[in-house]
């Protein structure tokens, strides 16, 4: 007779598709189209507004201006209709604690009349702002937990959307959300403020070159998620996975990615399954899902978009975390977002891919056709090039969390060093202009006869470098380093901040040069050659994680900032505090508060793994160990039980000094308390976890009590 464990596996395995998807039609033709179809966007907009009202709205949009008042009763009436007729009961200002999660408070279209029935009514002033309380989420001291106002604001710049559930659907409505005294609770209200402080800053250098079209400056984004997925009946088998979402024990299985086998190759058919159904809602979302294909790690998946607003963006990766998670149960999978979540093969990150662009459709960092087009792509280019050097402990430190300690530096993702991969050709570019020894221009050229200018740039100058934190990849910076679980909001709020900052710099030597009398055209080539030699030190096209490179990144004067406690001080550090107060985005106490939130969340997350860890230890390993281990005895199999007393009284002795350092942290917190947790609690569940997994190798199969990594990994 099979074995118990044996028997879930053979049920996790079985899986029968429903063909509900097959045969779907061309969603491009008109009678199938889906794209958008729960989206409150511009088409839905302009069926539903009168003619003046969808106009008005349209050049608010387009201004970036505040929404009159007096259109308001419109919108949201429209807005109702729109979402009843799509099965909507409810509605709900959907926004962006600094939980890395989104929130939603649920409140009825239908109101009590006094005949006893009930009219559905939704008003300008429920669009525009809502009052939800909301006091229980981590603020950092901004709010105290008996002030109960905060409040959220309708983002007109993010469509409103439909969620739908078997019995029944909800309007979201995308907001920021305030505190009483209007300081962000969020991460939606300072990306927008970095957005706005971006776009002034670029427009006035774009007036450099002579633009004279564009009216604002967009930054965009196009993340690509990494996940994985097992047979949820593992995973709630599991206390670590459904309590922390990473396995604390696990023993490396006999094989793990070595053979490359499962990376780009054919899609298990029930995961495809999976991502077939998510892409279609997430389609009907108005997220454009692009790109599937395995990872690296079995198991392990990624699907990423199309470019987008970063505002719009960062709320569409938000909906696409949710609509995997969602989409996963209906194929009897769970769908795992932990940076790290089986340890041995590598964990997921969250490319951010991050670029910027005019409302007439120009890419500032795409290389152009001419000489004076590639001057403005390499005055853009250096300017982000400056910001990372100048903030690189800041942007470090916006992808700080206890999970990615697990991952940056480990051979799979970046390492913890900030550096920028530009590729062979633009490299030699901006040394090139440096040096004074570029190919010189014909007449009529915007610089003028005889003067250094570049050739054309390939659009891919230069190979990838995967081991890059931050690199070129042909018409946009790729930061690397986020972690598979993280928000994008104070990611590109901090890019978008720093890069305003260095621009508005760059800016402000040329017209400094034009006033002492240099032409335009020379202080423009001038202030890049000087910016280049200033912060080209940030540019490292080699293997980032040889240990030579550690050695000459702190030659370089780089920072190396290990671990997450190293990193979040710098969220509040002068410099820090400096530009986000220069540019409106977010002044020191909002800095403080993130600080606080994101120091919190790292002691309380690892204290919550460490006492599960202890007690899966005590009431399940060390059972399990101590029942083989009698009938060993029992069997006389003498030389086994020695081999086994052995690894279980080590086992007991490191699960005692685990316990011990779980009831005994330190008085203070904040930061001290963070640092104890790194530096007595994680020590303490890796030896433990050392001896748990090496006991997973020695008790009968029948006797373990947690599925093992050649289960949950390779079971699909």
């Amino acid at each position: 007779m099979a074995s118990k464990t044996r028997q879930q596996n053979v049920t996790a395995a079985q899986w029968a598709g429903t063909g509900d998807g097959s045969g779907q039609s061309d969603i491009t033709e008109s009678a199938a189209a889906i794209y958008g179809e729960n989206v409150f966007n511009i088409a839905a907009q302009k069926a539903r507004l009168q003619k003046t009202v969808f106009t008005k709205l349209q050049k608010t949009l387009a201004d970036g201006a505040p929404l009159d008042p007096a259109l308001a009763d419109a919108i949201a009436d429209a807005m109702r209709s729109w979402a009843m007729e799509h099965g909507a009961t409810h509605f709900t200002h959907w926004f962006q604690p600094l939980t890395n999660m989104t929130a939603e408070k649920h409140d009825s279209f239908f109101e009590p009349v006094g005949d006893g029935t009930a009219l559905a009514a939704f008003s300008g002033k429920e669009l525009i702002q809502g009052e939800p309380d909301a006091s229980s989420f981590p603020t950092g001291g901004i709010r105290a937990t008996f002030e109960a106002r905060g409040y959220t604001a309708w983002d007109p710049t993010s469509p409103a959307f439909i969620l739908e559930n078997p019995n029944g659907s909800v309007l979201c409505i995308p907001t920021a959300f305030v505190s009483w005294t209007g300081e962000a609770l969020d991460h939606k209200t300072p990306l927008l403020r970095s957005m706005d402080s971006l776009s002034s800053v670029a427009l006035r250098a774009l007036k450099l070159f002579g633009d004279k079209v564009a009216a604002r400056v967009f930054t965009t984004v196009g993340p690509e998620q990494e996940y994985f997925l097992i047979d949820e009946q593992y995973f709630y088998e599991r206390p670590d996975l459904y309590t922390t979402g990473r396995t604390l024990f696990g023993a490396k299985p006999p094989k793990g990615h070595e053979l490359d086998e499962h990376y780009f190759g054919t899609i298990p058919e029930r995961v495809l399954a999976c991502m077939l159904e998510t892409e279609r809602e997430l389609q009907r979302l108005g997220v454009p899902v692009k790109t599937r294909h395995n990872e690296v790690a079995p198991s392990q998946y990624e699907l990423a978009p199309i470019f987008e607003n970063s505002n719009v963006g960062s709320d569409h990766q938000q909906l696409t975390m949710q609509v995997l998670e969602n989409v996963a149960r209906r194929y009897g999978l769970v769908c795992l977002m932990h940076e790290k979540p089986f340890a041995g093969v590598n964990g997921s990150g969250k490319h951010n891919n991050w670029s910027m662009g005019t409302d007439s459709g120009q890419n500032l960092l795409e290389p152009g056709d001419t000489p004076a087009e590639n001057i403005q792509f390499l005055f853009f280019c250096v300017a982000v090039i400056a910001a990372v050097d100048r903030h690189q402990e800041l942007l470090r430190a916006s992808v700080a969390n206890v999970g990615q300690d697990h991952r940056l530096g480990a051979n799979e993702a970046p390492p913890a060093i900030i550096s920028i991969f530009l590729g062979r050709e633009l490299e030699r570019a901006f040394n090139a202009v440096a040096s004074g020894k570029a190919t010189d221009s014909a007449a009529g050229n915007f610089l003028g006869l005889g003067t250094p200018v570049l050739p054309p740039l390939p659009l891919h100058g230069g190979d990838r470098n995967r081991t890059s934190p931050f690199a070129f990849t042909g018409n946009k910076f790729e930061f690397r380093a986020l972690g598979s679980s993280m928000s994008l909001g104070f990611v590109n709020t901090a890019l978008n901040t720093i890069v305003a900052e260095s621009i508005d710099m760059m800016v402000d030597e040329v017209e400094a040069a034009k006033k002492k009398g240099k032409k335009r055209p020379d202080a423009i080539l001038d202030t890049i050659k000087k910016t280049w030699k200033a912060h080209k030190r940030i540019v490292f096209d080699g293997d980032g994680y040889a240990d030579a490179w550690q050695k000459e990144a702190a030659a370089r004067g780089l920072a190396n900032l290990r671990t997450t406690p190293d990193a979040l001080p710098w969220i509040v550090a002068k410099s820090t505090v400096q530009v986000f107060e220069q540019y409106n985005v977010l002044n020191e106490r909002e800095l403080e508060a993130r600080f606080e939130v994101a120091v919190e969340q790292y002691s309380t997350k690892l204290n919550i793994e460490a006492e599960t860890a202890a007690s899966m230890a005590r009431t399940m390993i060390l059972p399990a160990a101590v029942r083989y281990l009698a009938e060993c005895k029992e069997a006389g199999m003498t030389s086994l039980a020695s081999e086994l007393k052995s690894s279980a009284d080590e086992f007991v002795k490191r699960l005692r000094v685990l316990e011990k350092a779980n009831a005994s942290h330190p008085a203070a917190e904040g930061l001290k308390e963070a640092e104890y947790m790194r530096d007595k609690v994680i020590p303490a569940m890796d030896k433990t976890r050392e001896t748990a997994d090496k006991l997973e190798g020695l008790v009968a199969d029948d006797l373990w009590p947690l599925p093992k990594y050649s289960e949950m990994l390779f079971i699909k």
